[in-house]
């Protein structure tokens, strides 16, 4: 039975998680045209495919499988990117989550480096592990993404392993084929120390925020 999520807006310092909607479409096809080159092994969509892909969320989002967030940039008010919960589990009894995935995730590269990232997945674990009180957070990437893998790790997810032939592979030139997928999670034991290392990583991004404008 699909989990009725209630994921409501997630309100940061660098920014705010606000539910996906058509609203943030002329700032994610703005987002999604700037300089392209991280996006090798991740499903980003060209601004002409936004709608199309905000039409796929939203029949996710009624199969109870997708709860997505434009990612909000607190400095400028524009969405810089996206990212979801997926993928729910609940316990054997069906009462309750268990298990969440963080995916989905995309970011203008004006906003790669910024602490955007960092701190969103500091609230998606926050609400998950405090409010829906589940055993793990779930993320994966493409095996072969480097970069992908060492932003999981600097958040302190706890890499598990290499599922092959795991997932859909987004990488140019490989639809329909299927990628080998580097697994990372997040326990719930693990929460407290995870939190207070991404506490101390925004901190320091807040601060390098703050320096940047007085040099040069």
């Amino acid at each position: 039975m699909p989990f009725p999520f209630d994921a409501p807006p997630l309100e940061g310092r660098l920014v705010r998680l606000e539910p996906l909607d058509r609203r943030h479409l002329a700032d994610l096809a703005a987002a999604a045209e700037e300089e392209r080159g991280s996006y090798g092994f991740t499903a980003v969509p060209r601004a002409e495919d936004l709608p199309r892909y905000l039409d796929e969320h939203a029949a996710r989002v009624e199969a109870g499988r997708l709860a997505p967030y434009a990612q909000v940039d607190r400095a400028t008010g524009r969405a810089v990117g996206a990212t979801a919960y997926w993928e729910p589990r609940t316990w054997p009894s069906g009462e309750g989550l268990c298990a969440i995935e963080i995916g989905w995730t995309w970011l203008a590269a004006s906003a790669q480096g910024t602490g955007v990232n960092t701190e969103a997945k500091y609230l998606l674990f926050r609400h998950a592990f405090e409010q829906w009180r589940v055993a793990r957070v779930d993320l994966k990437t493409d095996a072969r993404n480097a970069r992908s893998r060492a932003a999981l790790a600097a958040v302190g997810a706890t890499f598990e392993g290499v599922l092959r032939n795991w997932s859909p592979s987004w990488a140019p030139g490989e639809a329909g084929r299927l990628r080998d997928s580097a697994m990372f999670s997040v326990t719930a034991e693990e929460w407290p120390r995870t939190r207070a290392h991404l506490e101390r990583r925004i901190a320091q991004k807040e601060a390098a925020a703050r320096t940047a404008p007085h040099e040069a």
